[in-house]
């Protein structure tokens, strides 16, 4: 694949050092504003996510869905003729980016101190586990492991048991603040020709979404109740049984929406002015009452279209809980032509658009890469010849 350079961040290039969900991530959205990520892998296998899984005709489920858009160049890192190609790549970059285990990069000697003294028109940006500083700095982490340490597991679940969030939260929210810092500092570098150091991590992306819950526990002394697929402080929200065994999504959140519901829906008028559900905070505390109320005497003798016909004309927000396989047929992605294909070594394969549009521009999907596929594209591309380059191959450098 030779670059094309189109987007809102064409002609940048990304050398990305990279492995596993949080890096990758963040240097595919990059790769889908335009910009040129070369992605280094280890010569012997690649990126480790390329063997999580076998699901997408033999390749990984997780390498398919974050590396499209990106050249590949396999180099051994620890190999001095490879860090010479690194500083060769980091010499005309705009951004280097990484998120190796803890003291990875400067034991290389690419740590951002080092590297911002370098090249000073570089954008640095560094994803960890846990963060510069404190006890935890030079901890492993994967995304289980910040799940639990940041009490997502602990307001996931119900009563009966905690339960992790089934995608990788943690890695994908560093991943959009990894991406976010990278274009802002892009933007300053535009006014001063200076790049600068960014961070972040999965702790602090979790801290940051974590914040209702936080709030909840620090100012009322009790952590929000685990709810399922319901809501730990808003009732009703939630799946709802009908009366004919189908469950429905709906949410009412504002006393308007209560009285419609109580109305139009449940056709309970009497609700309204019971004592037990006149305000959001005693619906809250009256929550089993309230609930096994609504499945047991207004839902139970209508189906489940029957009640979206009532949340319609009610005006309520509803929706359908849905499979992943009926996911994949929604009429939101077809019916705006969100599916698109990428070439991959097994065949095209299919991909959903990134998830944001900008006037006049459409990611280009590009295939993924094989490990190293276009290693002599590249250093050819920085100036070697094609004899030095057979030469760096028989050495172990790429």
């Amino acid at each position: 694949m030779t670059h094309q350079a189109q987007g809102p961040l064409a002609g940048r290039r990304v050398i990305a050092l990279e492995q596993a969900v949080a890096g990758p991530l963040c240097s595919r959205h990059l790769a889908d504003l335009g910009a040129d990520v070369i992605k280094i892998e280890r010569p012997d296998g690649g990126d480790f996510a390329r063997r999580y899984d076998t699901a997408v005709k033999g390749e990984s489920s997780y390498f398919v869905w974050l590396n499209r858009n990106k050249r590949s160049l396999s180099l051994n890192v620890k190999h001095p003729e490879a860090r010479e190609i690194l500083h060769r790549l980091l010499e005309g970059a705009d951004v280097f980016l990484q998120n190796f285990g803890p003291g990875a990069v400067d034991r290389l000697g690419l740590g951002a101190a080092e590297l911002r003294e370098r090249y000073p028109q570089l954008v640095i940006c560094s994803i960890s586990g846990y963060g510069s500083g404190g006890p935890y700095e030079t901890r492993k982490a994967f995304d289980l492991l910040l799940q639990g340490e940041t009490g997502v597991i602990a307001t996931t679940g119900t009563d009966e048991a905690m339960a992790k969030l089934g995608i990788s939260v943690g890695d994908i929210g560093a991943a959009m603040y990894g991406t976010i810092g990278i274009l802002a500092a892009l933007v300053e570098r535009g006014q001063t020709g200076q790049g600068k150091i960014v961070e972040t991590s999965l702790f602090d992306a979790l801290a940051e979404w974590m914040g209702y819950p936080a709030l909840y526990q620090l100012y009322s002394g009790k952590p929000p109740a685990r709810a399922g697929t319901r809501h730990a402080t808003v009732v009703p929200y939630g799946s709802y049984r009908c009366g004919d065994g189908q469950l429905v999504l709906f949410a009412v959140q504002t006393e308007a929406q209560w009285r419609s519901f109580c109305e139009l829906v449940c056709e309970r008028p009497e609700w309204v002015r019971d004592p037990r559900f006149d305000s959001s905070s005693n619906r809250r505390v009256n929550r089993d009452a309230l609930e096994g109320m609504i499945e047991s005497e207004a839902l139970a003798t209508l189906t489940r279209s029957d009640v979206t016909a009532r949340l319609e004309a009610a005006d309520i927000p509803y929706g359908d809980l849905n499979e992943i396989s009926q996911f994949l047929e929604h009429p939101q992605l077809s019916e705006r032509d969100r599916w698109r294909e990428v070439g991959s070594a097994v065949g095209p394969l299919k991909a959903i658009l990134p998830p944001f549009t900008i006037e006049g521009f459409e990611s280009p999907m590009n295939p993924i890469p094989t490990v190293g596929e276009q290693t002599d594209e590249i250093l050819a591309e920085i100036g070697y010849t094609a004899p030095e380059i057979t030469s760096l191959h028989d050495s172990g450098a790429v």
